[in-house]
């Protein structure tokens, strides 16, 4: 696998204070035509060099997930409403599902496999997520691959 093609998915509490100022410096830079690097830089307290350095390299999760798939596994308690709960936050923000698998609950816990479509109409990913993954009953959430 070359360099350029390696891909991490991680939650923002693991990502460095710099990079999430580049991603903030871009999005200064995206809402408003009128404001240069500088200035973004220095609103957000990194400097250009390190915007430079980084802005190719990090974007919020959701701005590069259209027509892509998103394969996520969770841990959910076995209890009558929860998946049709899950499955209708994915409606909510149109999300596709493609596949879904449950496995047979094991001391009241059962795994969820499911791979999403995204679509161009799909909302807010991360916000899908993290709908998701606060729900009473779910364990966790995490992303497995994106296509």
């Amino acid at each position: 696998m070359s360099e350029k093609s390696k891909y991490f998915v991680v939650t923002q509490k693991a990502v460095p204070e710099v990079l999430l100022k580049v991603v903030e410096a871009k999005r200064l830079l995206d809402s408003s035509k009128a404001i240069t690097v500088q200035e973004a830089t220095e609103q957000v307290g990194i400097s250009r060099s390190s915007f430079y350095k980084y802005k190719d390299d990090i974007f919020p999760f959701h701005d590069n997930s259209k027509g892509k798939s998103i394969t996520f596994v969770l841990q959910m308690d076995d209890e009558p409403g929860l998946l049709s709960l899950v499955l209708k936050t994915i409606a909510d923000y149109k999300g596709n599902v493609l596949t879904i698998h449950q496995t047979i609950p094991i001391n009241g816990v059962a795994s969820l496999t499911l791979t999403v479509d995204i679509l161009p109409t799909t909302g807010d990913v991360s916000s899908m997520i993290d709908q998701i993954e606060s729900q009473q009953g779910i364990h966790y959430l995490k992303i497995l691959a994106r296509e």
